[in-house]
């Protein structure tokens, strides 16, 4: 194929960029999706074994010491992603706000995903949450 002129190269140009775009935008959504899926999934687990709602039974969860600790940090996570503040008291007590270079997920509460969640359920940007916080996805919150 041999470009003749500048148009040719600038509709070209415009063609990529569109295509580019709605992968990129593909890619975001599929990705939105599949963390309202892992919230729906650490909820079920929770909800499993504690009463109440899913940030009740997250906040029971995070708060149970003979729950695994990459568990935990899950439900964490999960309650960082809701952004309900009826999870902070369970949040800010097992915060210390020291946050080690490396935190191996199995060894430890995540001061690190402390520190994000808490900030979530304070109103932080959470881009992904229009999504799946729907009753499509996230049934029974």
């Amino acid at each position: 194929m041999k470009i003749k002129n500048k148009e040719q190269i600038i509709n070209i140009f415009v063609h990529l960029s569109l295509i580019s775009f709605g992968v990129l935008f593909l890619i975001f959504i599929a990705s939105c999706i599949w963390i309202g899926y892992d919230v729906k999934e650490n909820c079920n687990i929770a909800k499993s074994k504690y009463e109440g709602d899913c940030v009740e039974a997250l906040s029971q969860f995070v708060e149970d010491e003979n729950n695994p600790f990459r568990l935990r940090n899950s439900a964490i996570w999960s309650l960082g992603q809701l952004g309900d503040k009826k999870a902070l008291p369970a949040l800010e007590k097992i915060y210390t706000g020291i946050i080690p270079n490396r935190e191996p997920l199995d060894l430890g509460i995540s001061q690190y995903e402390l520190k994000k969640a808490i900030n979530l359920v304070n109103g932080g940007l959470n881009i992904s949450s229009f999504i799946w916080r729907n009753k499509l996805i996230l049934t029974n919150k």
